[in-house]
């Protein structure tokens, strides 16, 4: 097989992107369940760095408002405390990426 050439070539050049892991955010909502108490404790067992001033807070914005982010970061990270915060019984919004 012969092949010709005009003498030209053509010189593609990569482009470089830089992907971002998807982040999503972590809702509790309001409900008549639960105590405050209870979404206390489950925040602060579940949520990374959470403390009981800043669960209660959340609570409170819960109650007031009802619903309150409690996390956001990482998707896949967002969807474990997702899940583990509704297996406690917390009313949960779905898990909603930003």
């Amino acid at each position: 097989m012969t092949s010709s050439s005009s003498g030209t070539s053509t010189v593609l050049e990569r482009e470089r992107s830089t992907l971002r892991y998807p982040q999503a955010r972590v809702i509790v909502l309001d409900d008549d369940i639960n105590t405050f108490e209870h979404v206390v404790e489950c925040l602060c067992k579940i949520v990374p760095g959470m403390n009981a001033d800043r669960a209660w807070a959340l609570a409170r914005r819960i109650d007031g408002e009802g619903a309150a982010e409690v996390w956001c970061g990482p998707l896949e990270q967002a969807e474990l405390y997702h899940q583990l915060l509704g297996a406690q019984g917390l009313t949960m919004a779905p898990v909603e990426r930003c």
